[in-house]
Protein backbone atom coordinates (compact mmCIF):
# COMPACT_ATOMS: atom_id res chain seq x y z
CA UNK A 1 0.00 0.00 0.00
CA UNK A 2 0.92 3.66 -0.38
CA UNK A 3 0.98 5.27 3.07
CA UNK A 4 1.19 8.99 3.89
CA UNK A 5 1.98 10.38 7.34
CA UNK A 6 0.75 13.85 8.29
CA UNK A 7 2.89 14.57 11.33
CA UNK A 8 5.40 16.85 12.99
CA UNK A 9 8.98 16.72 11.62
CA UNK A 10 9.99 13.07 11.42
CA UNK A 11 13.65 13.97 11.72
CA UNK A 12 13.05 15.17 15.29
CA UNK A 13 11.36 12.07 16.73
CA UNK A 14 12.74 9.84 19.48
CA UNK A 15 13.15 6.49 17.74
CA UNK A 16 12.83 4.62 21.07
CA UNK A 17 9.54 6.22 22.08
CA UNK A 18 7.71 7.76 19.14
CA UNK A 19 4.64 5.81 18.03
CA UNK A 20 4.58 7.31 14.52
CA UNK A 21 8.15 6.10 13.92
CA UNK A 22 7.20 2.61 15.07
CA UNK A 23 4.14 2.58 12.79
CA UNK A 24 6.30 3.66 9.83
CA UNK A 25 8.91 1.02 10.69
CA UNK A 26 6.30 -1.75 10.73
CA UNK A 27 4.67 -0.53 7.52
CA UNK A 28 8.03 -0.52 5.78
CA UNK A 29 8.76 -4.06 6.99
CA UNK A 30 5.48 -5.13 5.36
CA UNK A 31 6.52 -3.69 2.01
CA UNK A 32 4.37 -0.56 2.07
CA UNK A 33 5.78 2.70 0.65
CA UNK A 34 5.94 5.79 2.86
CA UNK A 35 5.41 9.52 2.31
CA UNK A 36 5.83 12.28 4.89
CA UNK A 37 4.40 15.79 4.96
CA UNK A 38 3.71 18.40 7.63
CA UNK A 39 0.24 19.82 8.30
CA UNK A 40 1.31 23.18 6.84
CA UNK A 41 1.85 21.44 3.48
CA UNK A 42 -1.70 20.08 3.26
CA UNK A 43 -3.90 21.91 0.75
CA UNK A 44 -7.15 21.94 -1.19
CA UNK A 45 -6.48 22.74 -4.85
CA UNK A 46 -9.43 22.93 -7.23
CA UNK A 47 -11.08 19.76 -6.02
CA UNK A 48 -7.92 17.85 -5.06
CA UNK A 49 -6.45 17.34 -1.59
CA UNK A 50 -2.71 17.70 -2.04
CA UNK A 51 0.41 17.71 0.08
CA UNK A 52 4.04 18.66 -0.52
CA UNK A 53 6.48 16.34 1.17
CA UNK A 54 8.94 13.51 0.79
CA UNK A 55 9.04 9.80 0.16
CA UNK A 56 10.98 8.31 3.06
CA UNK A 57 12.49 5.23 4.60
CA UNK A 58 13.32 4.63 8.25
CA UNK A 59 15.94 2.67 10.15
CA UNK A 60 16.50 2.21 13.87
CA UNK A 61 19.76 4.18 14.04
CA UNK A 62 20.00 7.06 16.51
CA UNK A 63 20.45 10.44 14.76
CA UNK A 64 20.33 8.72 11.35
CA UNK A 65 16.85 7.24 11.44
CA UNK A 66 15.20 8.67 8.32
CA UNK A 67 16.13 9.17 4.67
CA UNK A 68 14.00 11.65 2.77
CA UNK A 69 13.54 11.75 -0.99
CA UNK A 70 13.22 14.96 -3.02
CA UNK A 71 10.40 17.36 -2.19
CA UNK A 72 7.37 16.67 -4.36
CA UNK A 73 3.65 17.37 -4.49
CA UNK A 74 1.17 14.49 -4.37
CA UNK A 75 -2.56 13.98 -4.68
CA UNK A 76 -3.54 12.26 -1.42
CA UNK A 77 -6.41 10.51 -3.22
CA UNK A 78 -3.70 8.34 -4.80
CA UNK A 79 -2.79 6.89 -1.38
CA UNK A 80 -4.36 3.90 0.32
CA UNK A 81 -3.92 5.24 3.85
CA UNK A 82 -3.22 8.66 5.38
CA UNK A 83 -2.17 8.80 9.02
CA UNK A 84 -3.32 11.89 10.95
CA UNK A 85 -0.49 11.97 13.47
CA UNK A 86 0.55 15.54 14.28
CA UNK A 87 0.47 16.50 17.94
CA UNK A 88 -2.04 19.00 19.32
CA UNK A 89 -2.74 21.84 20.17
CA UNK A 90 -6.16 20.99 18.86
CA UNK A 91 -6.74 24.45 17.39
CA UNK A 92 -8.44 25.78 14.26
CA UNK A 93 -5.43 24.76 12.14
CA UNK A 94 -5.81 21.18 13.36
CA UNK A 95 -9.58 21.27 12.89
CA UNK A 96 -9.25 22.62 9.35
CA UNK A 97 -6.90 19.77 8.44
CA UNK A 98 -9.58 17.29 9.56
CA UNK A 99 -12.09 18.99 7.26
CA UNK A 100 -9.72 18.67 4.32
CA UNK A 101 -8.85 15.05 5.07
CA UNK A 102 -12.58 14.25 5.33
CA UNK A 103 -12.77 14.83 1.58
CA UNK A 104 -10.55 11.81 0.84
CA UNK A 105 -13.22 9.29 1.87
CA UNK A 106 -14.12 6.67 0.81
CA UNK A 107 -11.25 6.04 -1.58
CA UNK A 108 -8.49 6.76 0.94
CA UNK A 109 -8.61 5.54 4.54
CA UNK A 110 -7.64 8.27 7.02
CA UNK A 111 -6.57 7.00 10.44
CA UNK A 112 -7.94 7.94 12.85
CA UNK A 113 -11.18 8.98 11.10
CA UNK A 114 -10.84 12.81 10.99
CA UNK A 115 -14.58 13.47 11.33
CA UNK A 116 -14.63 11.83 14.74
CA UNK A 117 -11.21 13.12 15.77
CA UNK A 118 -12.73 16.55 15.27
CA UNK A 119 -15.98 15.77 17.06
CA UNK A 120 -14.57 13.58 19.86
CA UNK A 121 -11.30 15.21 21.04
CA UNK A 122 -9.67 13.52 24.02
CA UNK A 123 -11.03 15.49 26.95
CA UNK A 124 -14.57 15.67 25.54
CA UNK A 125 -15.27 12.11 24.44
CA UNK A 126 -15.11 11.00 28.08
CA UNK A 127 -18.19 13.12 28.79
CA UNK A 128 -20.25 10.37 27.15
CA UNK A 129 -19.30 8.10 30.08
CA UNK A 130 -19.92 10.10 33.29
CA UNK A 131 -20.18 6.96 35.41
CA UNK A 132 -16.63 5.95 34.40
CA UNK A 133 -15.01 9.34 35.00
CA UNK A 134 -14.18 11.44 38.07
CA UNK A 135 -16.48 14.41 38.78
CA UNK A 136 -15.80 16.89 35.96
CA UNK A 137 -16.78 20.35 34.81
CA UNK A 138 -16.01 22.09 31.52
CA UNK A 139 -16.49 25.82 31.75
CA UNK A 140 -15.06 29.26 31.10
CA UNK A 141 -17.17 30.77 33.89
CA UNK A 142 -15.09 31.45 37.01
CA UNK A 143 -18.02 31.16 39.41
CA UNK A 144 -18.91 27.72 38.05
CA UNK A 145 -15.32 26.57 38.49
CA UNK A 146 -15.14 28.01 42.02
CA UNK A 147 -18.35 26.21 42.99
CA UNK A 148 -16.96 22.92 41.64
CA UNK A 149 -13.75 23.37 43.63
CA UNK A 150 -15.70 24.24 46.80
CA UNK A 151 -17.69 21.05 46.38
CA UNK A 152 -14.83 18.66 45.60
CA UNK A 153 -11.79 20.15 47.38
CA UNK A 154 -8.55 19.21 45.61
CA UNK A 155 -8.96 19.56 41.84
CA UNK A 156 -6.96 19.29 38.63
CA UNK A 157 -7.27 22.26 36.25
CA UNK A 158 -6.07 21.94 32.66
CA UNK A 159 -6.60 23.46 29.21
CA UNK A 160 -9.35 21.67 27.33
CA UNK A 161 -7.29 21.14 24.17
CA UNK A 162 -3.77 20.74 25.57
CA UNK A 163 -1.55 17.68 25.49
CA UNK A 164 1.50 16.07 27.04
CA UNK A 165 0.74 17.35 30.55
CA UNK A 166 1.34 20.98 29.59
CA UNK A 167 -0.60 23.48 31.68
CA UNK A 168 -1.94 20.93 34.17
CA UNK A 169 -2.31 22.28 37.72
CA UNK A 170 -3.25 20.69 41.03
CA UNK A 171 -5.14 23.09 43.26
CA UNK A 172 -5.62 21.88 46.81
CA UNK A 173 -8.66 22.67 48.93
CA UNK A 174 -7.01 25.69 50.58
CA UNK A 175 -5.16 26.96 47.49
CA UNK A 176 -5.88 30.64 46.78
CA UNK A 177 -4.57 30.78 43.22
CA UNK A 178 -7.66 29.76 41.26
CA UNK A 179 -8.61 33.30 40.22
CA UNK A 180 -5.06 34.13 39.16
CA UNK A 181 -4.75 30.89 37.24
CA UNK A 182 -8.10 31.57 35.56
CA UNK A 183 -6.90 35.05 34.52
CA UNK A 184 -3.71 33.53 33.11
CA UNK A 185 -5.52 30.93 31.00
CA UNK A 186 -8.30 33.21 29.75
CA UNK A 187 -5.82 35.98 28.98
CA UNK A 188 -4.31 34.06 26.08
CA UNK A 189 -7.07 31.61 25.09
CA UNK A 190 -10.80 31.72 24.43
CA UNK A 191 -11.17 28.02 25.22
CA UNK A 192 -12.94 26.68 28.31
CA UNK A 193 -11.05 24.90 31.07
CA UNK A 194 -11.65 21.34 32.19
CA UNK A 195 -11.61 20.74 35.93
CA UNK A 196 -11.70 17.30 37.54
CA UNK A 197 -11.72 16.09 41.10
CA UNK A 198 -8.15 15.17 42.06
CA UNK A 199 -7.52 11.43 42.27
CA UNK A 200 -4.86 10.62 44.90
CA UNK A 201 -4.33 7.26 43.17
CA UNK A 202 -2.25 9.13 40.58
CA UNK A 203 0.72 8.79 42.95
CA UNK A 204 0.70 5.09 42.01
CA UNK A 205 0.56 5.94 38.32
CA UNK A 206 -1.59 7.01 35.40
CA UNK A 207 -2.28 3.94 33.27
CA UNK A 208 -2.15 4.26 29.47
CA UNK A 209 -4.32 1.53 27.97
CA UNK A 210 -4.00 0.92 24.22
CA UNK A 211 -6.99 -0.08 22.12
CA UNK A 212 -6.75 -1.23 18.49
CA UNK A 213 -9.98 -1.01 16.51
CA UNK A 214 -11.92 -1.02 19.77
CA UNK A 215 -10.09 -3.96 21.35
CA UNK A 216 -7.81 -3.61 24.39
CA UNK A 217 -4.28 -4.88 23.63
CA UNK A 218 -2.40 -3.93 26.81
CA UNK A 219 -1.29 -1.13 29.10
CA UNK A 220 1.69 0.63 30.61
CA UNK A 221 1.80 2.53 33.87
CA UNK A 222 3.24 6.05 33.96
CA UNK A 223 4.51 7.02 37.39
CA UNK A 224 5.02 10.72 38.26
CA UNK A 225 8.52 11.94 39.02
CA UNK A 226 9.25 12.91 42.64
CA UNK A 227 7.41 16.13 43.50
CA UNK A 228 5.21 15.96 40.38
CA UNK A 229 1.48 15.42 40.00
CA UNK A 230 1.67 14.87 36.24
CA UNK A 231 2.67 11.43 35.03
CA UNK A 232 3.04 12.19 31.30
CA UNK A 233 6.32 10.92 29.91
CA UNK A 234 6.83 14.32 28.24
CA UNK A 235 7.30 15.80 31.72
CA UNK A 236 9.39 13.08 33.32
CA UNK A 237 6.87 10.33 34.07
CA UNK A 238 8.45 6.87 34.29
CA UNK A 239 6.89 4.03 32.27
CA UNK A 240 6.62 0.65 33.95
CA UNK A 241 5.06 -2.72 33.19
CA UNK A 242 1.52 -3.19 34.45
CA UNK A 243 -1.35 -5.62 34.03
CA UNK A 244 -4.99 -4.92 33.26
CA UNK A 245 -7.52 -4.93 36.09
CA UNK A 246 -11.15 -5.98 35.88
CA UNK A 247 -12.05 -2.26 35.99
CA UNK A 248 -9.72 -1.53 33.04
CA UNK A 249 -11.41 -4.28 31.04
CA UNK A 250 -14.86 -2.98 32.03
CA UNK A 251 -13.95 0.50 30.79
CA UNK A 252 -12.60 -0.88 27.51
CA UNK A 253 -15.68 -3.02 26.99
CA UNK A 254 -17.86 0.08 27.42
CA UNK A 255 -15.96 2.44 25.12
CA UNK A 256 -14.49 -0.03 22.61
CA UNK A 257 -17.59 -0.48 20.42
CA UNK A 258 -17.98 3.31 20.05
CA UNK A 259 -14.31 3.71 19.08
CA UNK A 260 -14.61 0.99 16.45
CA UNK A 261 -17.86 2.42 15.08
CA UNK A 262 -16.27 5.87 14.72
CA UNK A 263 -13.13 4.66 12.93
CA UNK A 264 -10.71 5.26 15.79
CA UNK A 265 -8.20 2.51 15.03
CA UNK A 266 -5.37 3.51 17.41
CA UNK A 267 -6.50 4.95 20.74
CA UNK A 268 -4.79 5.45 24.09
CA UNK A 269 -7.00 5.94 27.13
CA UNK A 270 -5.84 7.23 30.51
CA UNK A 271 -7.02 5.48 33.67
CA UNK A 272 -6.21 6.64 37.20
CA UNK A 273 -7.30 4.19 39.87
CA UNK A 274 -10.82 3.19 38.85
CA UNK A 275 -11.52 6.23 36.68
CA UNK A 276 -11.25 7.02 32.98
CA UNK A 277 -9.80 10.53 32.56
CA UNK A 278 -9.02 10.90 28.82
CA UNK A 279 -9.61 9.12 25.50
CA UNK A 280 -6.68 10.10 23.28
CA UNK A 281 -7.49 9.94 19.56
CA UNK A 282 -5.44 12.74 17.96
CA UNK A 283 -1.90 11.38 18.26
CA UNK A 284 -1.76 8.69 20.97
CA UNK A 285 1.55 7.28 22.18
CA UNK A 286 2.78 4.35 24.22
CA UNK A 287 3.10 1.47 21.77
CA UNK A 288 6.90 1.19 21.92
CA UNK A 289 6.92 0.99 25.72
CA UNK A 290 4.11 -1.59 25.65
CA UNK A 291 5.94 -3.67 23.06
CA UNK A 292 9.09 -3.74 25.21
CA UNK A 293 7.24 -4.65 28.40
CA UNK A 294 4.86 -7.26 26.96
CA UNK A 295 6.83 -8.58 23.98
CA UNK A 296 3.84 -8.04 21.68
CA UNK A 297 3.94 -6.41 18.24
CA UNK A 298 1.35 -3.69 18.82
CA UNK A 299 2.26 -1.85 15.62
CA UNK A 300 1.62 -5.13 13.79
CA UNK A 301 -1.84 -5.39 15.35
CA UNK A 302 -2.61 -1.85 14.19
CA UNK A 303 -1.51 -2.58 10.64
CA UNK A 304 -3.45 -5.86 10.66
CA UNK A 305 -6.59 -3.85 11.44
CA UNK A 306 -5.85 -1.28 8.73
CA UNK A 307 -4.98 -3.85 6.09
CA UNK A 308 -8.25 -5.68 6.82
CA UNK A 309 -10.15 -2.46 6.15
CA UNK A 310 -8.39 -2.01 2.79
CA UNK A 311 -9.05 -5.52 1.41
Amino acid sequence: MKIAFQMDPIGDVDINADSSFRLAEEAQARGHTLFFYGPDQLAYQEGRITARGHDFTVKRVQDDHVELGPLREVNLADFDVVWLRQDPPFDMHYITSTHLLDRLAPGTLVVNDPFWVRNYPEKLMVLDFPDLTPPTTVSRDLETIKAFKDKHGDVIVKPLYGNGGAGVFLLTKDDRNLSSLYELFTGFSREPLIVQKFLPAVSKGDKRVILVDGECVGAINRVPAAGETRSNMHVGGRPEKVGLTDRDLEICARIGPLLKEKGQVFVGIDVIGDYLTEINVTSPTGIQELERFDGVNIAGKIWDAIEAKRT
